[in-house]
């Protein structure tokens, strides 16, 4: 058995799930109105996709983002850890160096590779859409593995958007020019949304201790490294492969802006901001509240009650009567 079919073995839950997903939509889209052959009705079914997949990524993600910003708070400490092996090269100090920086990642509950999380999840997810997609194109009377039916798959096979069909490539773009210009526009957008969803953490969710540290220079650097390579791999993506991606940085970018806002580093530009917005809140509600230092209403003492009740004057005859009767 070659590595391919091992490959496609591997990935076959994934590319059922997937077109469970994309037919679900695809009906859905097709049933409110939508040509079930146009390009877009597919566009909309990956975008549907996206929501799915990373709706499920969310505790992925919220776990991603405390391991970055632990991550960063441990520069200090493993630039600590580092200066004191410093010029040792021999084994016994290389063991006890790495010893002591996993004993470090133990007792703060991190790791370097849980930022990665999110990202190696969505792998298998971006391989088996680049193969149903191919198997939509070449081979749709065979059909998908699950619910993506022969004409379904010729559907999918053949949609495009303006001409340009979903499993073009800009590498191969089958001598549409439209093809290209999507392609490109679509690179740049996966580039850009890759970079500000990087720089939100960068500049805006690092404590000042942290951008001294050696680590953060580095993190800095690859931040201008890595859009690089989408520039240059995704020229071999096809179109609806370039949505989903596309699709899936907007919904990072997104939901790390809300990440950060509600829950910033303590110390960083975003916790600074929080800090500001929520001072502003509490004056808005003092002075909606009426109260000179926005804490409890002021309270007033009671006055003693004064009978008003007007006293009728007794006679002396009737007041001699109510004696004896007491008496």
């Amino acid at each position: 058995m070659d590595l391919v079919a091992i490959f496609g073995y591997v990935l076959w839950p994934f590319k059922w799930v997937i077109e469970a997903i994309l037919v679900g939509f695809h009906g859905f889209w097709t049933a409110i109105g939508f040509d079930g052959a146009d390009g877009l009705t597919w566009i909309l079914s990956i975008l549907g996709l996206v929501i799915v997949v990373r709706a499920a990524l969310i505790p992925l993600f919220v776990r991603q983002i405390k391991s970055q910003r632990k991550m960063l708070e441990l520069a200090p400490q493993l630039k600590k850890i580092q200066e004191k092996y410093k010029g040792k090269r021999d084994q016994f100090s290389r063991e006890a160096m790495s010893r002591e920086t996993m004993e470090l990642y133990r007792k703060t509950g991190t790791s370097p590779f849980s930022s990665c999380l999110p990202l190696v999840a969505q792998m298998p997810i971006f391989f088996s859409l680049f193969q149903v997609l191919e198997t939509a194109q070449k081979s749709p009377e065979k059909g998908g593995v699950g619910l993506l039916t022969p004409a379904l798959a010729t559907s999918f096979g053949k949609s495009n958007l303006f001409g340009a069909p979903l499993h073009a490539t800009i590498a191969a773009n089958e001598g549409v020019a439209l093809v290209s210009l999507i392609g490109i526009g679509m690179v740049i957008l996966m580039t850009a949304t890759q970079f500000i969803t990087q720089l939100q953490i960068m500049s805006k969710n690092v404590s000042p201790e942290t951008k001294a540290s050696p680590m953060y220079r580095q993190q800095r650097m690859l931040l201008y490294v890595l859009p690089l390579v989408f520039i240059f791999s995704g020229i071999t993506f096809p179109l609806g492969v370039m949505f989903y991606w596309v699709f899936s940085n907007l919904w990072t970018m997104g939901q790390q802006f809300i990440v950060i806002r509600n829950s910033p580093t303590p110390g960083s530009e975003a916790a600074k901001a929080r800090e500001v917005r929520l001072a502003k809140k509490a004056e808005q509600k003092r002075l909606r509240s009426g109260t000179p230092d926005g804490g409890a209403p002021e309270l007033v003492e009671p006055q003693p009650k004064v009978n008003t009740q007007r006293t009728q004057p007794v006679g002396r005859a009737r007041s001699k009567r109510t004696g004896e009767r007491r008496a």
